[in-house]
This record gives structure tokens, sequence and C-alpha cells, in this order.
């Protein structure tokens, strides 16, 4: 079994597989295998007609075999290759389908674990645009509050806009971007990729302008039949209500009637899940590890 690093070139194969599995999680995505390859030390393999991920980060994990074939020959074959490299097999972006799966299929071979800090948001819509009912009174004023203090307009990002889009970045970076802070300056490097790779990738973007600055933008795209995925989300934390804002609006322009979306996980961080929260999820996307006992 041959892993090979994930290339542009591979957009069309793995993008493949990955509909193939029509999940509504983040990680079911090109975009996002691409933009954090580097970080992940990312590689992967087709086998058995399945779309297999290593990541060496810490030491050798898999993911689960993505695809519609049989996962099982593919993870017989994954045994054989840990065994061979006298590894213990390891699987990471185990889904709760995928637990049921190796209980009936291979009980009590596999230790598995859910960890709720990786768990994506999933939420409808019409609600997050429409932001009715006491539940959102308080993200509704502050949308209120933001289109009245502010001269504000909503606009798709383009060739024309980019370059202010990526100012906003670089502002956003130095205020938020402690240094050390590893993850953070991954954030800011994988965000501005995804601005100026965005047609290659994929992506919708939108940003938002206050009284001419732009103070807010995100990007996402369609992640399976009914699902929109906003992989990137960045405001002026100083701007009243911005990120409230482009939440709405770039729903509002952007997901094409689409019942839900998804808001990707909070990383363990207390204020983050606070935030998430607070736009009230109608459920979660859970993801586990497993390893072979």
């Amino acid at each position: 079994m041959e892993f090979q690093p994930v290339k542009a070139s591979d957009k069309a194969v793995i993008d493949r597989y990955m509909k193939k599995a029509n999940s509504r999680s983040c990680d079911m995505s090109f975009a996002a295998v691409y933009l954090w390859k580097d970080f992940y030390l990312l590689e992967y393999t087709v086998c058995e007609d399945m779309l297999i991920f290593r990541t060496t980060e810490e030491g050798s994990s898999y993911s689960f075999p993505i695809g519609d074939a049989d996962p099982g020959k593919a993870l017989l074959a994954l045994e054989e290759h840990c065994k061979a490299n006298e590894e213990v097999l390891k699987l990471h972006c185990v889904y709760r389908e995928n637990e049921a799966w190796l209980e009936e299929h291979m009980p009590g071979k596999f230790e598995i674990e859910f960890d709720r800090d990786s768990a994506d948001y999933i939420y409808e819509c019409e609600k997050l645009i429409g932001l009715k009912g006491k539940k959102f009174h308080g993200k509704k004023n502050h949308v209120n509050k933001f289109t009245k203090t502010y001269d504000w307009v909503y606009e798709k990002i383009t060739e024309e806009n980019i370059d202010d889009c990526l100012a906003m970045l670089y502002k956003w970076k130095e205020k938020n971007c402690e240094p050390g802070n590893i993850e953070k300056h991954a954030e800011a490097c994988v965000s501005e990729n995804a601005l100026r790779k965005r047609e290659f990738l994929g992506l919708k973007g939108g940003l938002l302008r206050a009284n001419g600055e732009v103070v807010a933008f995100a990007l996402g795209e369609q992640i399976n039949e009914d699902t929109l995925v906003v992989h990137i989300e960045k405001a002026f934390s100083e701007v009243p209500g911005a990120y409230a804002v482009i939440n709405q609006q770039f729903l509002i322009h952007e997901s094409g009637g689409l019942k839900y979306v998804n808001r990707e996980d909070d990383v363990g961080e207390p204020g983050l899940r606070k935030a998430k929260l607070s736009y009230h999820p109608e459920f979660l996307v859970e993801k586990g590890f497993a390893k072979r006992i």
C-alpha cells in the first residue's frame, strides 16, 4: 500500500470518492484536505476502490475508508499494511455510521472513542437567516445595531475586491496571531490560501463592508445534496455585529436554498463553543477515533 502527498492534480480523484460518501462533515471536501494538507502532513491512497488518508502529524493515523464500496476489504489491507510496518492500526474521522459498521462486521476488534471538540455544528439555514423567535433575540439585536450604525454592503468576493479582503485578513492576523501560536498562524495561512485559490477549490466567497472598509468575509461550498459548509469566517471583533451579519448575509446570498449549514467544530475553545451553541444547532456531526485491539 503506497501513500502519496495530496496535490492539486488529485482534486478529481478525491472529489469523486468524497461525493460517494454523501456526508455532511466539513472534512469530506477536497478544499479542506488541500488547505490543511501541510499542517496535518496528509497523504492518500486508493485501495479496494476506497479512498484512505494518512496523517503522520503525531504518528500514523488513517481515515476510515471513504466511498461506496465495501470498507471491509480496505480495512483488511490497512491491517496488513500496519502489521508490515509494525504499527497499531489507528483510524480517525470515524463517524457514527462507521462505528455501527465496525460493531456489526468487526465486533470487539476496535476500541472507539468520540471527540466532542471535533464535532461539526449543523444548523438550519432558514433559522440563521430569519433569526426569528425569542432564542435568537440577542443575535437579531446585534444585526440591527450593525445595520443602523454603519453604511454597509455585502459583496461577492471577486478579482476586483480580493485585495481588500486580503488586507483585512492581514490586519486580523496582526491582532489575533500571537508569536508562537502555531494554530492561529496556520489558520491565517489557510485563510489566505483559501482566498487566493477559491476558484480552483470551488469555494463561494462573500465580504462585508462597513463605511467602505472590509470588516468580515466568509468562504464556503456545497458539501452534499442539502448542506453548505462554511470553511472560513473572519471578522473584526471590535466591530459590533460584524460576525452576526456576515453569518446571516453569507447564507442569504450563498446558501442557494440548501436546508443545512455546517459551521465546523469549536476545537474545544470555551468561547467558540459558547458562540456556536448560542446559534442553537439542529445536531452535531460527531467524529471519533478507533484503535485496533
